[in-house]
Order: C-alpha cells, then sequence, then structure tokens
C-alpha cells in the first residue's frame, strides 16, 4: 500500500468546518435560528409540548386519540397529559417492515417548588425548592431565576405562569455567602457546600400589612392578585425555577449557542424537523418527545410508560399485521447529548473516544456506568448499517464515551426501547456544561443532528 491507501485506514475526526463548504455552514446557522426560538419557547415539558404541537399542526399533523382510524400517508399526533408527545406518519409500506423511531426527552434538570413552599425568614421571604434530575447545586446561586409552570384549581381550571421572562418582570434569587464569610464553606467538597435545603427562592421583602407574617402574606397576596391563586392552590401546581433570559450566540465569531435546556431539547427538535422533513418517504414514522427522563423515565409521561407499544399495537393493527412482527423489524435513534471533551477539564475524559465540539452528531454504542451497567449496548449490525445511512447522505458524525471508564456515566431512554426487541442506539449533539443552568453546543453539530434522523428516516 502507498501512503494515500495507508492513510485511509485509519479514522480521521474531521469538523465541519473542513467537512463542508461556506454554504453548509450558512445553512447550519440558519437553521438553529428556529432552534434558538423553540427553546426559548420550551423551558418545561409542558411548553416543549405546546411547541411541538404548533409545529406539528402547521405541517399537516391532527390530533389522534386510541379508537380513531389509521390511514396510510396520515400524519398524526398523540399529546399524553401536556407532557409527553408521540407522533407518527404512515408510510406507504407495511409496517411489518419496521418503524423508524426517534425519541428524544424534553424535561431537563430544575429546581421545582415544593408543595407549600412560601415562607419568611429573618425580613425575607422564599419559596422552597426541591431539585429535579441530576444538578450541580452550588452553580444555582447567585443567579436570576424565573418561575414557569402550571397551577390547577379545585374547579378543574388551570393557570398558566410565567414570572421574570420579560425585561419588566421581577427574577428571583438563590443568595449565598460572601467570600468574607465563607472560608469554611471553601474547605467542602462542591457537593456539600450547598445543601439542598438552602436552594430557596427570595421572592420578597415587603409586607403587605403590619400584621405577622406580612412578607410571606405579601407574596402570596401579589400571586393572587395575577392569577387569582391562593396557598392551597400550591398543593395541585407544578412550577419550577429554571434560569432567566433567551438563548444567545456565543463567542465572538457566534458559532455556537449559550442556553439553557440543551439537555435534550438540542435533540427534540432535530428528530422533529427532520420528521416533517422525510414524512413523505415509504417508512412509517415514530417521533417521541418524553418525559421524566431526567429522573430514570418513571411514570405515565417517561419513557417506562406503555404508550409506545400501545401506538405499535394501533399502527400493526390498522394494517392488519403481527405488533410483535412491527416492533421486531424496527430501528430506533435514542436522541440524546453527549459530553464534549472539555479542555479544561482533560482530566474527566479519554480524548480519543471522547467527542469534540464542531465534528458532528455523535453516536454512543453504550452509556450506562462503569461497566456498562445500566445500558443498552448496541448491536454491531444496527451500527454497520447506520453508518451506511449516514454516508449515504454525507452526514458527519463521530463516536463518542460519556467520560473516561470509572467516572461514572449516563442513562438514556435507550434501554428502555431496546427492551421492545428493537434495535436501539443513542446518537446526539455534544454539549458543554451539561446540566449547568446554561449549556453551550455548537451550531454545526446540531445541524448535522437534523441531517442525521432524516437520514435515519429516510433509508
Amino acid at each position: 500500500m502507498n501512503a494515500e491507501e495507508l492513510k485511509n485506514l485509519e479514522n480521521s475526526k474531521k469538523t465541519v468546518y473542513e467537512r463542508k463548504d461556506d454554504e453548509h455552514i450558512e445553512k447550519a446557522y440558519e437553521y438553529c435560528r428556529g432552534y434558538v426560538s423553540y427553546l426559548d419557547e420550551s423551558k418545561t415539558e409542558r411548553e416543549a409540548v405546546k411547541a411541538s404541537v404548533k409545529l406539528a399542526r402547521e405541517n399537516g399533523f391532527t390530533e389522534w386519540n386510541f379508537g380513531d382510524k389509521l390511514e396510510k400517508g396520515g400524519r398524526y399526533y398523540l399529546n399524553n397529559r401536556g407532557k409527553n408527545l408521540f407522533l407518527f406518519t404512515v408510510g406507504t409500506e407495511s409496517p411489518v417492515k419496521g418503524i423508524r423511531i426517534s425519541a428524544a426527552h424534553i424535561d431537563s434538570p430544575r429546581l421545582d417548588l415544593k408543595q407549600m413552599p412560601v415562607y419568611e425568614e429573618g425580613g425575607l421571604g422564599y419559596m422552597k425548592t426541591h431539585y429535579y434530575g441530576g444538578i450541580r447545586k452550588y452553580q444555582w446561586v447567585a443567579t436570576p431565576l424565573a418561575l414557569h409552570g402550571t397551577v390547577v384549581t379545585m374547579d378543574g381550571s388551570s393557570k398558566e405562569i410565567v414570572i421574570g421572562e420579560d425585561p419588566s418582570d421581577p427574577v428571583f434569587y438563590i443568595t449565598d455567602l460572601l467570600p468574607h464569610l465563607g472560608h469554611k464553606d471553601d474547605a467542602k467538597p462542591l457537593g456539600e457546600a450547598i445543601p439542598g435545603e438552602k436552594l430557596n427562592l427570595l421572592s420578597g421583602s415587603r409586607p403587605a400589612a403590619d400584621i405577622p407574617a406580612g412578607i410571606k402574606l405579601g407574596i402570596l397576596a401579589a400571586l393572587n392578585e395575577k392569577y387569582g391563586i391562593t396557598e392551597d392552590d400550591f398543593l395541585s401546581a407544578e412550577l419550577s425555577a429554571v434560569p432567566s433570559g433567551r438563548a444567545r450566540d456565543c463567542g465572538l465569531d457566534r458559532s455556537m449557542i449559550c442556553g439553557y435546556g440543551h439537555d435534550d431539547r438540542v435533540c427534540a427538535y432535530p428528530a422533529l424537523t427532520a420528521l416533517f422533513e422525510s414524512m413523505n418517504g415509504p417508512h412509517t414514522l415514530l417521533c417521541i418527545l418524553a418525559d421524566k427522563e431526567e429522573i430514570g423515565s418513571e411514570g405515565n409521561t417517561g419513557m417506562q410508560c406503555a404508550l409506545m407499544n400501545d401506538i405499535i399495537d394501533e399502527i400493526a393493527a390498522a394494517a392488519g399485521v403481527s405488533a410483535a412482527a412491527v416492533r421486531a423489524a424496527s430501528k430506533c435513534l435514542s436522541a440524546d447529548v453527549s459530553a464534549a471533551y472539555d479542555p479544561n477539564f482533560p482530566e474527566a475524559f479519554e480524548k480519543r473516544n471522547s467527542s469534540l465540539m464542531n465534528c458532528g452528531v455523535v453516536l454512543t454504542k453504550y452509556t450506562g456506568a462503569r461497566g456498562k451497567s445500566g445500558t443498552n449496548d448496541a448491536s454491531a449490525e444496527f451500527i454497520g448499517w447506520l453508518r451506511a445511512a449516514m454516508a449515504h447522505e454525507d452526514v458527519v458524525w463521530q463516536a463518542g464515551e460519556l467520560g473516561k471508564v470509572d467516572y461514572g456515566g449516563g442513562g438514556t431512554v435507550a434501554k428502555f426501547i431496546s427492551k421492545q426487541n428493537i434495535e436501539t442506539v443513542d446518537l446526539g449533539v455534544p454539549v458543554l456544561s451539561m446540566h449547568a443552568p446554561y449549556e453551550i453546543i455548537a451550531k454545526t453539530d446540531i445541524y448535522e443532528a437534523h441531517r442525521a434522523f432524516a437520514a435515519f428516516n429516510l433509508f
């Protein structure tokens, strides 16, 4: 072999900028404008479902419920309790040849209000929180926060609450100890410096009247005046504190996006747009936007719920074929982010097998922890098929693991889907500062994710 032939034997990871022309890069940047709008509208899973339904309806999808008829060429969505969404198209070929499934999650780490949150102490009013998902608690102090969510009153009416996003809105805040008095805390491990019970939202300081608990009552009065709710209504509320503000370009070259909730809306949006782009192909397509991934995919809106199987059963019945045969022939991309290599923390990564920013979408054969515990480990046959699909559309992709062996690990929805006898692998966007209040992604990577899901749908 000559030198060039020998070089072709080696995997050489190149950036999108090296592999694509300026026109492609401009398309990537343009695509990200739509993503940023989606991200800003979707700070909770309920908001993400609403934004996704809006896009679906604009692309010809109609609401479907169990018992409704299914037809070839039909475009349907099932809204599960406002927090979990299934979108599917019935292809021209029989579903017994398999369904192409893309499954992302739309919940993100945050601070949920407790059921009785409001109190006052030392002349200040607060709201108690219980953190949701894996966070580094110290990252959530001393930063402006907004309150998003839903309150359901006893008469069944629902009130949507968003406070802290409009420039005229007040924001919330979690105080931190000043460095002059915090030297003892400086010696604590990061995970212990800010206990969970100290993540209390500073919410007021002006008493409503010269009476006991006047500050607390002032907070409740402000909420009652604007939304008509009382303290008891917190018992049937889902309210979350999230970072205030809109997603922004990051870097002088505007090549990255800084925002809250990239994990995992940075995969949900490409899965959606790829569905819209490829829905006229022959295959039956199913896009799942799931809740509760950050806490184990539990409950009736998470991926451990039976709804995916129920929908596949309905599609199979409408075509007069075996649902078990449909699942056995189906393929799934578990759309979830990967940890991008961070040069500031090289000790946590094994660089050869880590994803790099701007090198395209990441294929992660297995996740889990330490000895691959708790993972779906995708088959070589499925990876080979997927490589061919990516090559067919010249998608820029890379392989990656989540950190060094024995450093930890992560979980996705892949293992729950693969248990249904469906070939499944993780594929998503590399992220810096994953699970922080503000995360970073590269614009080129999210566009390659869109292209990867479209290639998967049509291959």
